[in-house]
């Protein structure tokens, strides 16, 4: 029935769940390959991140694309959503929810717009509901059950950091899959737009793997009280994209 003895399903759980020797085995890694998926029903395909507001102002072109992804993720996101996430991981990992809490309402604080804010806790309680399922980990459906209970708001960054201490997946590689996600995310909203061509669109998301890799170090290093964007060029695309007339993208 098996071509060979390390076909069976257990010897296969064995390899990606990292209980043999030999290893840590494959199971962080494809954890983070799924949920950076852009065919993972997250909601990130929803989301421009404000390129959309940017393209209706003929604020941004082909030519500009990777600028405004580079300030993307060093002032936006690399502060704010992937910084929460290192920490929310490290708190789930020590086993302390409170903490996750009040990383989650820090980082929901910081989100000026409320398009920004319904796209953060909409995509979150999404992430955090579909990854109990998936993963069946009880620290995912612990911290669901508060934000259903609204006790927490839910965001997008920290239930990944959530999900991704659950499953065991390291926080360096954690938050460089979200950010490469962000960055997958950004690029498919500018193919949408016809900003871009599925080529280009490749050699940008390329392009930004040693900001990714700075925007990575940065966050590991930042605390609580760091957590903040300072993209206010974004911030005001958005609002004026949440009264645009038409809209392709929920943000």
């Amino acid at each position: 029935m098996y071509r060979n003895e390390s076909d069976h399903p257990a010897d296969i759980a064995t390899a990606v769940h990292g209980a043999g020797a030999g290893g840590a085995g494959l199971g962080p890694l494809l954890v983070s390959l799924q949920l950076t998926d852009s065919a993972f029903p997250s909601g990130f395909y929803t989301l421009s991140h404000s390129l959309e507001g940017f393209a209706q102002a003929g604020a941004v072109d082909p030519g500009s694309l990777p600028l405004l992804l580079e300030d993307l993720l060093l002032h936006g996101v690399g502060p704010a959503d992937a910084t929460a996430l290192a920490l929310a991981h490290r708190a789930t990992a020590a086993g302390d929810p409170a903490d996750v809490v009040r990383i989650d309402e820090h980082l929901l604080a910081t989100k000026l717009g409320r398009e920004m804010r319904q796209a953060a806790t909409r995509t979150g309680r999404q992430l955090l509901d579909l990854g109990r399922e998936v993963f069946g980990r009880p620290e995912i459906g612990d911290y669901l059950d508060r934000v259903v209970r609204r006790e927490a708001p839910g965001t997008q960054a920290v239930a990944a950091g959530v999900i991704y201490a659950a499953t065991g997946v390291p926080v360096r590689q954690a938050v460089a899959a979200d950010l490469f996600a962000f960055c997958v995310s950004f690029a498919g909203a500018a193919l949408r737009l016809r900003l871009t061509d599925h080529r280009t669109t490749q050699t940008l998301i390329r392009g930004a793997a040693p900001l990714i890799e700075r925007t990575v170090e940065a966050a590991l290093r930042r605390e609580l009280d760091d957590v903040g964007a300072t993209v206010f060029a974004s911030d005001i695309m958005s609002g004026r994209h949440e009264r645009a007339e038409a809209r392709l993208f929920a943000s």
